[in-house]
């Protein structure tokens, strides 16, 4: 019925532009969400810029201009980030060799505990990444390929077969042993070892992360929804989160738009079909992002809203997308303001490392690190 019909938002043409950004910010939440991962996308740029050229600076022997060492730059060292945060768990101290790592691991995992696996659909760069390359191929083709199920249940458990193996390896570490690794010239320079492996990359390397980006153009988030590691851990934090996609079946009209555009293949017109006592249905999907994109092309009110609990109010999505950079933000800027952000390598200790890193104490071989004595 006509009193039932939701209208897609559109811009009012009347307002000056900054009115016009705020009123689209606010009722527009894939055009929030696009800018909340641009932004992200942009923060990425400024921290692989400064550190560009404090690797200039470490490569040239200290002849370039110096920049500090973004601290940001440890968001993409996980399994050091890991490591750092079973140490904190185990001895009730902060490592100060990457400790924003850690610190934005936990802004990553309070995010996905409060607002579902968030953090892949609103803020993740390689998220970013393959959904653009997913959209790509839907304009070249006029589609993306749907994987079998009986394929597919399989293929995602890849990505948790990674996680565990990679949570029980480190979860076996003793105190010492973690101390061993963290303290360790290899990761002192992980971050440079990492920088240095794609500058210098490897054919085979290459062409695998080419052969992934092409799979990620015929299959909808193919890296993230079956090899992901991280979106593993997220997605079982996010099972702990409040808020849930709910469908009301009463005024439903089963278009089954909500299932064709969810990026996850979530069955969502389907949610609490079977639930004819309450006539509400929540996705509990660990593979849900909280993209709202299912929730944007609803054409009826109040059908598929993002809630709480099955009777509370309806979160907004601005309200939604506000408290996922929120809490990243909290978490993270709680290390910054608590000394938890920088790290404790000096100046002078990263030129002197920068000198030795073809020494065989800068190795990591088949997860093993060298020995090495107080003065390494």
């Amino acid at each position: 019925m006509p009193g039932q019909r939701r209208r897609k938002f559109k811009p009012n043409a009347g307002l000056v532009w900054y009115r016009r950004l705020l009123d689209r910010l606010k009722n527009d939440s894939q055009f929030f969400r696009s800018s909340v991962q641009l932004a992200f996308v942009l923060l990425c740029v400024w921290i692989g810029i400064e550190f560009y050229l404090f690797m200039q600076w470490g490569m040239s022997g200290g002849t370039e201009p110096y920049v500090e060492r973004p601290p940001g730059v440890e968001g993409f060292l996980p399994i050091s980030a890991l490591m750092g945060a079973m140490h904190w768990m185990y001895s009730g101290a902060l490592n100060t060799i990457h400790p924003a790592g850690t610190m934005i691991l936990l802004g990553f995992i309070a995010a996905s505990i409060v607002m579902k696996k968030s953090f892949c659909s609103w803020m993740c760069p390689i998220g970013t990444l393959s959904e653009s390359l997913w959209m790509l191929g839907q304009k070249l083709f006029k589609k993306n390929i749907a994987v079998w199920r009986w394929l597919d249940y399989p293929l995602r458990s890849l990505k948790y077969l990674l996680l565990f193996f990679f949570v029980s390896a480190i979860g076996a570490m003793s105190v010492r042993d973690l101390d061993v690794f963290i303290n360790s010239p290899y990761n002192k320079v992980a971050d440079i070892k990492m920088y240095l492996f794609f500058a210098d990359i490897t054919p085979f390397a290459l062409w695998t992360i080419i052969i992934l980006m092409l799979f990620s153009v015929v299959i909808k988030n193919f890296w993230c929804r079956y090899l992901c590691p991280y979106g593993a851990l997220l997605g079982i934090a996010g099972l702990l989160s409040p808020f849930r996609i709910t469908r009301v079946k009463e005024s439903c009209i089963d278009c089954e738009l909500c299932t064709k555009v969810c990026p996850s293949n979530i069955k969502v017109h389907a949610i609490g079909a079977k639930n004819s006592a309450s006539g509400i249905g929540q996705v509990w999907s660990d593979e849900c992002t909280s993209c709202l994109r299912c929730v944007e092309e609803c054409p009826v009110k109040e059908t598929l809203i993002l809630r709480r609990k099955e009777s509370s109010a309806t979160v907004q999505p601005w309200v939604f997308g506000t408290l996922v950079i929120g809490v990243f933000i909290a978490v993270t800027g709680l290390g910054m303001l608590t000394g938890r952000w920088a790290n404790s390598v000096s100046k002078d200790e990263y030129q002197v490392r920068f000198q030795k890193l073809d020494s065989p104490l800068y190795n990591h071989a088949q997860g093993s690190v060298p020995q090495y004595g107080p003065n390494d």
